[in-house]
């Protein structure tokens, strides 16, 4: 017997990264964090967290960390909106915004599967649109979907590609509904569809601190609309979503962009010798906008069970990827930029493995 509702019953759960056990010695490069500490006044601010603030409820409004998002970015507080992690956020404008009828939920794909997940918890009706082998835009068909959500990641994973802020426009000016461009790998692009909230009121723009800024264990993320349309979506967030210390740390990361902008060049370098390196091994490599790329194995070895293989026989060594069992990603692995040192003992291995193939 089940107890839940049906629709939840037949869903299939969204499935993280693996998370290997602490001191397990294993190179994490499978759920796209960042290699490098969050910044060191960050920790400085956890070493010194008062009690007092535990002891309270954490400011509903996250309004230290609005204030200082907005003296970063150059837009006024009143239009940010904080959430428990970037998906806090889909997972609130899915509940605002698409019921199980007309309303629909729409998104080019491949991409994140957590926005088919949270569809399916409504449950909303869901039309996905494929991208083209090239990852051209789709933004005729995206547009006839009619979407009262229509999702788009850019840079994109896993491809890696960034879509054209022209392309985001046109669409945010044909969509009958909201526009939710999600940018949490955005500090490893050039491009951002920042402006376009200002241009729009059916545009909201979610950013992460789960990436550029090293803080995926705190789970804060926020998200930049008309504040009419926030005024809406406060009334569905949880009153005290987001903790105490999430705020005070993610204040003092926010404020600490030298560190943070050190690290993305840093990260940025990586991944052009990754990419460079995976392609003398025979690999074919999407140019990337985030801190991962998209990596097809050497040709005789590019086939649907290969990239299963090489992710098997990795994780045998203690090397941890992504691999995405389902059609146009079986036959590539994602693998996340880490430090010199991981990069250097990933390449090592696939050597061993692709010629021992």
């Amino acid at each position: 017997m089940s107890y839940v509702r049906p629709n939840i019953a037949a869903m299939a759960a969204y499935v993280p990264g693996e998370q290997p056990r602490p001191g397990s010695g294993a190179i994490k490069l499978n759920s796209n964090e960042n290699p490098y500490p969050p910044s060191p006044q960050v920790i400085e601010v956890l070493r010194h967290f008062g009690d007092e603030l535990l002891r309270r409820y954490p400011d509903p409004f996250a309004r230290d960390f609005c204030q200082a998002i907005a003296e970063v970015l150059g837009i006024p507080a009143d239009w940010i909106i904080v959430g428990n992690g970037s998906d806090d956020l889909l997972n609130l404008l899915v509940r605002a915004c698409a019921d199980d009828a007309a309303q629909q939920i729409v998104y080019p794909t491949p991409t994140y599967v957590l926005y088919r997940t949270l569809a399916a918890l409504q449950p909303a009706t869901v039309v996905e649109v494929p991208y083209a082998d090239d990852f051209r835009f789709p933004l005729k068909e995206l547009v006839a979907a009619q979407g009262a959500i229509t999702f788009i990641a850019t840079p994109n994973s896993p491809s890696g590609h960034i879509v054209a802020l022209s392309d985001l426009r046109d669409l945010a000016q044909q969509a009958p509904g909201l526009v939710v461009v999600d940018e949490a790998y955005v500090d490893f692009a050039e491009v951002s569809a920042l402006s376009l909230v200002q241009e729009f009121d059916n545009v909201v723009v979610l950013r992460t601190l789960s990436k550029g800024y090293g803080l995926a264990g705190l789970r804060l993320g926020f998200g930049i609309a008309n504040p009419t349309l926030l005024a809406e979506l406060f009334k569905v967030k949880d009153s005290y979503n987001v903790d105490a210390i999430a705020i005070a740390l993610g204040t003092a990361a926010m404020r600490d962009q030298a560190y943070k902008n050190a690290c993305v060049a840093k990260i940025k370098a990586s991944r052009a010798a990754l990419t460079k390196e995976l392609r003398q091994l025979g690999f074919t490599v999407l140019d990337s906008h985030g801190n991962f790329v998209l990596a097809t194995p050497p040709q005789g070895n590019a086939d649907r069970s290969s990239a299963e293989r090489l992710y098997l026989a990795l994780k045998e060594q203690g090397i941890l990827v992504r691999y995405f069992k389902q059609p146009r990603l079986d036959d590539k692995l994602r693998i996340s930029v880490g430090t010199e040192e991981q990069n250097h003992a990933l390449i090592a291995a696939l050597t061993r493995l692709t010629h021992a193939a």
